[in-house]
């Protein structure tokens, strides 16, 4: 593990922000590539050392800390671009939020169930903690991405400043409440169900409080320079998208994809090894730290800078998510799962990018 820790997730952040300093990436689109590169893997290596934190502090925390991080990678990206490019990326908080809500219930929970099924033709959950998830991440969906749409003090899928200011508080209690209910009053719900199948092979990690440390550091590192790597790649990514005539809204999905890649691994490997409570608690807990802080942050800078942000979805996208969360809520229902309910939410996944790419 210690080799391990030194070889790559020390040395990628640092290549990075040696890069990022040179001023090479704006001059050359093969510097353009290798950051591109060693974005992902700095996102990698995030989520790396936030692993490592976990191990040392335990369970359901891990995934909480992991959830946390990867939310903060989206947060200051969406930021970011929203101050530099001000009324331009109006849309962008809805459209990342939005797409990396429809990744994880349908791509990442799906991918999950099917693989797991495939595997393990059936595997059992804890429902108490897919009912406590799910009621709260329904919740905050429809104060942040549906409300906006119907409101009529302000015309257009705007909140005014005071319905701000309140889905704002509103998210930061629910997910506040949630985490309480995760991490202390009905934790034991949200411990792991099932054996590991890898349990008897693995050996034992140590944590020492070096290596503890050193993590808590360089997760601080590798944060920061996805971030400015993020936001000084967005405008090649915008032209590439704008080349070949599609959506600009795929922005906000290609962001959400980077962010969420290593959690999504990290989700179906723990469903492939039998962990599927682990793999729900990344998913759901992610989905609900991806819109209960990300809009309250960027509702807060919004505020600042009296920054327009549009925040409801049309018509279409409320029906597919309405249809993505149903899907989920039945599929995960019974606290067992299998095959059938991963391949429909994958094929939810699907229709959600070809309608967005043939509108």
């Amino acid at each position: 593990m210690k080799r391990l820790l030194v070889q790559w997730t020390i040395i990628i952040p640092i290549l990075a922000w040696l890069l990022f300093f040179s001023g090479l990436i704006d001059s050359n689109s093969i510097f353009q590539l290798i950051a591109s590169v060693l974005l992902i893997l700095s996102v990698m290596s995030a989520v790396h050392h936030s692993e490592i934190i976990a191990e040392k502090v335990g369970e359901p925390y891990g995934t909480i800390i992991l959830a946390i991080s990867i939310t903060v990678i989206e947060v200051s990206i969406i930021v970011s671009l929203m101050v530099t490019e001000g009324e331009e990326a109006a849309s962008l908080a809805r459209d990342t939020v939005y797409a990396a809500t429809m990744l994880i219930l349908n791509g990442i929970v799906g991918l999950c169930l099917l693989i797991g099924g495939l595997k393990h033709y059936e595997q059992d959950f804890s429902k108490p903690s897919v009912t406590i998830a799910l009621v709260s991440l329904i919740s905050i969906i429809v104060f942040t991405l549906v409300f906006p749409t119907f409101t009529e003090s302000v015309s257009g899928s705007y909140y005014s400043t005071p319905q701000l200011i309140f889905a704002s508080i509103a998210c930061l209690v629910i997910y506040s409440f949630f985490l309480f209910a995760q991490t202390s009053r009905h934790r034991q719900y949200f411990l792991t169900v099932g054996n590991d199948d890898d349990q008897d092979k693995a050996e034992p990690m140590e944590i020492s409080n070096s290596m503890f440390y050193t993590s808590l550091i360089f997760l601080i590192v590798c944060l920061g320079i996805v971030v400015l790597l993020a936001k000084t790649l967005s405008p090649s990514i915008e032209s590439i998208i704008k080349s070949y005539h599609l959506p600009e809204t795929l922005v906000g999905i290609v962001i959400a994809a980077i962010i969420l890649l290593p959690e999504g691994i990290a989700a179906v490997i723990a469903a492939k090894n039998n962990r599927l409570q682990t793999s729900i608690n990344l998913s759901l807990g992610s989905a609900l730290a991806s819109i209960g802080l990300t809009i309250p942050s960027v509702a807060a800078v919004c505020i600042y800078y009296d920054i327009p942000v549009i925040l409801g979805l049309d018509i279409k996208s409320i029906i597919l998510l309405g249809l993505s969360v149903f899907t989920v809520m039945l599929s995960l229902s019974s606290g067992r799962t299998n095959i059938v309910y991963g391949v429909v939410l994958l094929v939810n996944l699907f229709a959600f990018i070809f309608l967005m790419i043939y509108p």
